[in-house]
């Protein structure tokens, strides 16, 4: 029999390529957060998700139901009337779509569709989204997509006082939801030639200025200035001061104040790029890494002093061209062990 496809999945499969290309973006008293879509995994669902967003279904809903840290429930027509009954929170916009099950894992940021509890294709235009990951929901709720940035509002929602059934006294409200452009990873297609960059790196005792070599190691130099044009240094701490050896920076969770950011989304390993004939000497910038070689991500160190050893083993990019006294700077610092026993970051930095 030939498949019969509903208006609205029709106009929104005809766009189906400029998914990839958009994000939706919720704003809530609480803050904004932004969602992408995976058509691949639930066609039907990002579509009907799309359509409501356009028709401004969402505006002035909100969230219900919370558990803190955990998940957050929300997108029920009926929160729109302030005279709905708080019983009756979370029975509106259902039964209206049937279950689409992929493989797509309930994990930290991923939108999925409620549905009614033991009635099946019952999904509709509620939603929850995951803040911890839930394993147990996987293969039972038609995932579709996932947080790409703003947890921190999804966060002070979960928080909201609520009953030991995750219903909230004071719903968090949906001011609207729109449709807007995905960001994309700066630097993704630079040339070898556009990668020559210089970076100036501001922190708590002095400017450094780094010159980027591509010829060394390209891909981890295109992933350091993507986090660096990105702002996602900004705030970062050194957490590590090997005198005669490394100054190590940089790492993920050494943030001040919050520890998540736009761009956490790009960070992913890198392949290491590793030349024995790179020296490890004096203002070599270098990534550190696990036992995995290609397990480097953020973390980078200055060379203090002539490291062989590291030579081959280790993906140099870069090489500092003014404040190399900052390093000697750093030596000075009183250290417990290897950590700094005050704070000591990177303020800012810049591409020049």
């Amino acid at each position: 029999m030939e498949r019969v496809w509903p208006i609205f999945l029709l106009a929104a499969l005809a766009q189906a390529p400029a998914v990839e290309e958009i994000e939706v973006v919720i704003e809530t008293d609480a803050g904004p957060f932004r969602v992408e879509l995976y058509a691949d995994k639930a066609p039907r669902h990002v579509a009907f998700f799309l359509d409501l967003v356009r028709k401004g279904f969402y505006d002035g809903s909100g969230f219900h139901r919370v558990y803190a840290n955990a998940l957050v429930q929300g997108g029920d027509p009926g929160l729109k009337d302030p005279k709905t009954p708080r019983n009756l929170w979370g029975t509106g916009g259902l039964k209206l779509q049937k279950t689409e099950i992929s493989d797509l894992k309930h994990e930290r940021g991923v939108i999925s569709t409620v549905s009614i509890p033991n009635v099946a294709d019952s999904d509709g235009a509620q939603f929850f989204i995951c803040l911890a990951a839930q394993p147990v929901l996987d293969g039972k709720y038609s995932a579709f997509g996932k947080v790409s940035e703003g947890f921190e509002a999804l966060e002070k929602i979960s928080q909201r006082p609520a009953n030991g059934e995750g219903l909230v006294e004071e719903p968090a409200r949906i001011l609207r939801a729109t449709i807007e452009k995905k960001k994309r990873e700066p630097f993704l297609s630079a040339s070898i030639d556009e990668l020559r960059r210089r970076v100036r790196i501001e922190t708590t005792l002095g400017t450094i200025r780094v010159e980027m070599k591509p010829d060394w190691a390209p891909e981890t130099v295109r992933s350091f200035l993507k986090l660096v044009e990105s702002g996602w240094y900004n705030g970062q701490g050194f957490h590590r001061i090997a005198k005669g050896f490394v100054v190590q920076g940089g790492s993920e969770g050494y943030r001040e104040g919050s520890q998540s950011h736009p761009a956490d989304r790009w960070v992913r390993p890198v392949q290491g790029e590793f030349r024995k004939d790179v020296k490890h000497k004096r203002g070599i910038l270098s990534m550190a890494r696990g036992e995995d070689p290609n397990s480097a991500t953020t973390s980078f160190f200055f060379v203090l002093a002539d490291s062989p050893h590291l030579d081959g083993q280790y993906a140099a990019f870069a090489e500092i061209v003014e404040g190399g006294e900052v390093l000697g700077a750093f030596e000075k610092e009183e250290v417990e062990g290897e950590n700094p026993k005050r704070r000591l970051e990177i303020i800012r930095a810049v591409l020049e």
